[in-house]
């Protein structure tokens, strides 16, 4: 299969690399250091399943030089969609599907702005990756997965040939029978954990050895799922308890990456995040007001330093 992936940082680049392991024609979008060293020296990858590899694999700066593919992974940071979605326009052909792996759960709109709507697939991955230098990709964890499927349901037999494609690249996948259910039980998690530790500068574990910072967390996620629920996304009566207890467990380690972005001066998912929670939640008639404070206390920042 010819697939482009855009944007090749830790997520991109580290599901690109597979997919090139495991023989696609693939194309790496990627940018500035991070390129040169790609197209000089091959990707390098620290992989907790794979070992340390390298792969050489065709990168460029310019979607328009890699033409029509089967599959464009779209795995960019959101706010970089308005000039993102425009570059993909050369790779999208009428048999291109686009699978966004991004953060947040509404980047599947901006997408079917420029394509038609059963080329759109959304999904949620779950890997712990980053950009270690440029040209190296590490992923930490035991977990690796995608979750994805169409916002509508439909698109089966594409999904079904996407499903085996990321399986026999070695990536844990599964179609997702209610994908937006999928989407916002990890983004009700995300916003929990990225919110409150980059507000407050702090892990997750040192907020959860104050009552304080454990009750913030607490109310962040409320409030997160009393909009999807306002929204008619079908959440699990226990999803509450269930993130609440993967925080205390795995999440407590964990760094969020608008955590990290916030620590580098780097531009911040806020408006995908906890910013989407407070623009939603308005949308839906529900009062989100620990979530607006966080919002306004990242709002300096959300443009990088």
């Amino acid at each position: 299969m010819r697939i482009a992936v855009m944007g090749a940082g830790g997520v991109g680049g580290y599901f690109g690399s597979m997919l090139t392991r495991a023989g696609h024609e693939t194309f790496l979008i990627a940018r500035g250091e991070h390129l040169k060293t790609i197209q000089e020296q091959g990707l390098t990858v620290k992989s907790h399943h794979h070992g340390q590899f390298r792969i050489d694999v065709q990168a460029t700066g310019d979607p328009a030089e890699v033409g029509p593919v089967e599959l464009v992974l779209f795995t960019v940071k959101t706010y970089h969609n308005t000039e993102a979605v425009r570059l993909i326009r050369p790779m999208v052909g009428s048999r291109t599907s686009v699978l966004t792996l991004q953060n947040g759960v509404e980047s599947h709109r901006d997408l079917l702005e420029e394509t038609s709507d059963g080329q759109v697939f959304t999904g949620a991955a779950y890997i712990e990756s980053g950009v270690a230098a440029p040209g190296v990709i590490r992923q930490n964890g035991e977990v690796v997965r995608i979750v994805f499927g169409h916002p509508t349901g439909e698109g089966q037999e594409r999904s079904a040939e996407l499903l085996e494609v990321l399986k026999k690249a070695r990536i844990e996948a599964e179609v997702a029978p209610d994908v937006m259910k999928a989407l916002w039980s990890k983004f009700v998690f995300i916003v929990s954990l990225a919110g409150p530790t980059a507000a407050a500068r702090r892990e997750m574990h040192q907020l959860l050895e104050l009552s304080e910072g454990r009750d913030l967390v607490m109310a962040v996620l409320r409030e997160a799922l009393s909009v999807g629920r306002a929204l008619g996304i079908a959440l699990d009566d226990d999803l509450f308890d269930r993130t609440l207890s993967y925080i205390d467990g795995y999440a407590r380690d964990l760094h969020a990456s608008m955590h990290t972005d916030l620590d580098r001066g780097n531009p911040l998912e806020l408006e995908a995040l906890n910013g989407a929670v407070v623009r939603l939640g308005r949308e839906a008639g529900v009062p989100t007001p620990f979530n607006q404070c966080i919002h306004a206390l990242l709002k300096p920042y959300a443009g990088g330093v």
